[in-house]
């Protein structure tokens, strides 16, 4: 879809499952607290089989786009980039994102959302993109801004941690 010298974005494969799973596993620690549906969602081989089935029957269907972050030379997948709450009407979605630790401060995520966010205005016809992030990630923080996300809003009681205590979110906008 979207290719730089050294990252790409695109689909998501049933070849990609063993590598998904594995992404998950040795990330587990980094995406529990914002990602506990997906990686619940790839427990296991099986499931992750699942999950790539459903996310491209999604993407067929317009109702979220979950895409592989790769590096380019090894294929590997190094984080993903979703488009997801699409409203149609409204033409708004939200786009989330995760990125593998040792991928970590490489520029991969801000090339994710600068592309997703292009093709979400100029192929999906958006006009309107949300990042909703908690304050103390300032990894996620940084990269709303350097992509040109202006905040918004405190979204209060917005997201519920499993297990947890509901958590107050940043809301960061991006206005075609």
């Amino acid at each position: 879809m979207h290719i730089t010298e050294n990252f790409t974005i695109d689909k998501l494969k049933l070849t990609d499952a063993n590598q998904l799973y594995q992404f998950m596993i040795d990330n587990y620690q980094r995406l529990l607290l914002f990602f506990p549906l997906t990686l619940s969602s790839n427990s296991s081989i099986e499931k992750t089989k699942e999950y790539i089935s459903i996310k491209e029957k999604e993407i067929q269907e317009k109702s979220n786009f979950t895409l592989a972050i790769r590096e380019k030379d090894s294929q590997n997948i190094a984080g993903l980039i979703i488009i997801k709450k699409i409203d149609w009407e409204k033409r708004i979605a939200e786009l989330a994102y995760c990125i593998g630790s040792e991928y970590e401060g490489r520029g991969m995520v801000s090339f994710a959302v600068k592309g997703i966010s292009k093709y979400s205005f100029d192929e999906l016809e958006l006009k309107t993109l949300h990042i909703i992030s908690h304050k103390t990630n300032l990894g996620s923080v940084k990269v709303a801004q350097k992509c040109g996300f202006v905040w918004s809003e405190t979204l209060k009681n917005e997201f519920t941690p499993t297990n947890g205590l509901p958590l107050d979110m940043e809301l960061y906008e991006l206005t075609r």
